[in-house]
């Protein structure tokens, strides 16, 4: 498989552009720095082990309302689902969601979820694009929880 990696870009700026994208929703399912429970729109919700927060006060409403948009699209837009020994890695055809798109989503993502680490490849010579969101022990429920990760 011919992968390349976007190596040029350093950690935060990966991490804030494509969590800008993907994950700054306005909280479908994290917790927030005060741990409130459960609910729906701008705020966050608890994690099921309630050891992973969301700084919702990290994004502005129109941000929040922006990131929540791109992260419903590229839930939607995912082309295959690979879990990994510590997270999940997304795939998207390029003409749908672009490489650019995915910084920007962590790009924003980073702010409000700074425990996850990002990983946007292009890879099967520029045919898929790659968001692998990785993280300490615990972090795969998070996941599958806040990316819709259907189970097996």
């Amino acid at each position: 498989m011919n992968k390349k990696r976007f190596t040029g870009m350093s950690k935060g700026s990966a991490v804030t552009a494509a969590l800008t994208l993907f994950l700054a929703t306005s909280g479908t399912g994290r917790a927030t720095q005060q741990a409130s429970p459960a609910t729906t729109g701008a705020a966050s919700q608890t994690n099921t082990d309630g050891k992973f927060y969301c700084n919702v006060k990290a994004l502005n409403p129109a941000e929040r309302a922006q990131q929540k948009l791109l992260t419903e699209r590229l839930i939607a837009s995912r082309t295959r689902i690979l879990e990994t020994a510590t997270g999940y890695e997304f795939m998207f055809n390029p003409a749908d969601v672009s490489v650019t798109e995915l910084a920007n989503w962590v790009t924003t993502e980073a702010k409000c979820c700074p425990f996850f680490d990002f990983h946007i490849d292009l890879e099967i010579e520029g045919t898929q694009a790659c968001l692998r969101l990785t993280g300490e022990e615990g972090i795969k429920a998070f996941i599958r929880t806040e990316f819709q990760v259907p189970t097996k």
